[in-house]
């Protein structure tokens, strides 16, 4: 795709990989559903069937190629009759706002042919092409803006195991990005609680999620084909934030939300209208505000918000009290400035908190960086390890038995009150480091400034010296 010119920047070579992974992912899953299931029909008509002007790798190329694609694939994809069933929306929902940037069909045919070599029906090789995925959605950051739809693996895997989502829970990621938490949730509950065929129909059927923008919601498409879901229709194409607070009924409430809102954004003009109480186009907040409308009575949530969520005043102060009389925000996973980078170097925080009760307390705990490292980056990332110890500390489900400790401390719902509702907390037990007395400091300070400007001037007068001769 670097020798075509039509293609500018990782964005466009990821988008353009992408419809082509859906493409084939999709007939090659169709190939096996006509085998399985008596009277199955392919949602795509059968001349636009990958199979059927992709497969052959001698088959049209150059410029019959690009009018292909360009006039009739993508024009008949985009006006597919949602009519035909679900997995028709998904393929329209998908091609609405995706586009060929290739210019060279002798281009285009040799990556479509390099693409054929993968055999998606096949589990091993579906196996090694999603880690190759997820090494993709893990350096987005080449994207431009794109590492907001990345939440480090290992920080999805330890929010979805302490959430402990099971079949049949309705399961809502609002700002679902390319997936990671639905993923994550899914391979979780395979492994803890699909016992039997008719658990895996009841995952599938349990799982909502929306995203906004083009590229990731393809992206998190995909990457539900790849996990094996049948009809990723639950993954919206649409703003989450677009309806009016208030509209959201009873019925559409939700057992889970696990999420890492946009933070740091702003929403565009009128959004905020929709959220009368909470008047700001701030994402993170009004993301939190919608989610604690959105849990049931009894549902649970853990999402990712940063440090200005937890000490930031005026509006956010309201949804944090409106948050703690709502809800009982039982857990804060207080996590270093590094662990999203290169996406963000700011400090974050996990909220993990359930809809039904008032907040009595409030249990802090400290992730901290490994010995012998500094920072979390590209080559070191956060591994689902480092955080066993908060895993151990947790207490179960019922989160009994916890003590403080270290990177443990408790707040009542009182002394958080009485700060204003000022959620940054920092750790009682951090010994601060002994910097000296300020008055021999300064005193240090001042001889060394005097030592040298002396320096300084003797070195003048050598200079001025020696070009005087």
């Amino acid at each position: 795709m670097r020798k075509d010119t039509g293609v500018d920047g990782d964005a466009q070579r990821l988008s353009q990989l992408v419809w082509m992974f859906f493409l084939k992912i999709i007939d090659d899953q169709d190939q096996e559903l006509e085998l399985t299931k008596d009277g199955y029909v392919s949602p795509i008509p059968s001349d636009l069937q990958w199979r059927s002007w992709a497969a052959d790798p001698e088959g049209i190329t150059g410029d019959a190629l690009l009018d292909f694609v360009n006039l009739t694939l993508f024009h008949r994809l985009k006006a597919l009759p949602t009519a035909a069933g679900p997995r028709a929306k998904v393929v329209r929902d998908v091609f609405e706002d995706t586009y060929n940037y290739m210019k060279s069909g002798q281009l285009m045919r040799q990556m479509i042919n390099k693409i054929n070599e993968v055999d998606f029906n096949n589990l091993t090789e579906r196996q090694h092409f999603g880690d190759i995925y997820e090494q993709l959605l893990n350096d987005l950051q080449n994207a431009g803006n794109a590492g907001e739809y990345y939440t480090p693996r290992a920080v999805t895997a330890f929010m979805v195991q302490q959430m402990d989502p099971k079949p049949g829970e309705f399961l809502f990621d609002p700002a679902c990005g390319t997936g990671g938490f639905l993923t994550c949730a899914m391979r979780h509950m395979r492994e803890h609680h699909v016992k039997r065929p008719e658990h895996e129909a009841l995952m599938q059927a349990s799982l909502r999620a929306v995203e906004k923008k083009p590229l990731p919601h393809m992206l998190c498409v995909t990457n539900m084909l790849l996990n094996g879901v049948e009809e990723p229709g639950f993954v919206r194409h649409d703003n989450t934030l677009a309806r009016p607070l208030t509209s959201w009924t009873k019925d559409e409430r939700v057992d889970i939300i696990l999420t890492n809102p946009p933070f740091g954004g702003k929403e565009e003009d009128g959004i905020e209208g929709n959220f009368p109480t909470f008047r700001t186009r701030e994402t993170a907040d009004l993301f939190l505000a919608l989610i604690i409308r959105l849990l049931k009575s009894g549902g649970r949530a853990a999402v990712v918000l940063p440090d200005g969520s937890l000490f930031g005043e005026g509006i956010k102060t309201r949804l944090k009290e409106h948050l703690m009389e709502e809800c009982n925000l039982h857990t804060i996973v207080r996590l270093p400035n590094s662990v999203f980078k290169p996406y963000a170097s700011i400090g974050t925080n996990l909220l993990f908190f359930e809809k039904g009760q008032p907040t009595q307390d409030i249990w802090y705990w400290e992730h901290r960086v490994p010995e012998g490292q500094k920072a979390y980056s590209m080559t070191k990332p956060i591994r689902l390890d480092h955080l066993a110890d908060c895993a151990a500390w947790w207490g179960g489900a019922a989160r009994k038995g916890r003590e403080e400790g270290p990177q443990a401390w408790k707040v009542s719902a009182e002394e958080v009150q009485a700060r204003g509702y000022n959620l940054d907390i920092k750790n009682p037990h951090t010994v601060a480091d002994d910097h000296g007395d300020p008055d021999t400091l300064l005193a240090d300070l001042n001889a060394a400034e005097a030592q040298t400007a002396t320096l300084r001037d003797r070195l003048k007068a050598i200079l001025t010296e020696a070009l005087a001769r």
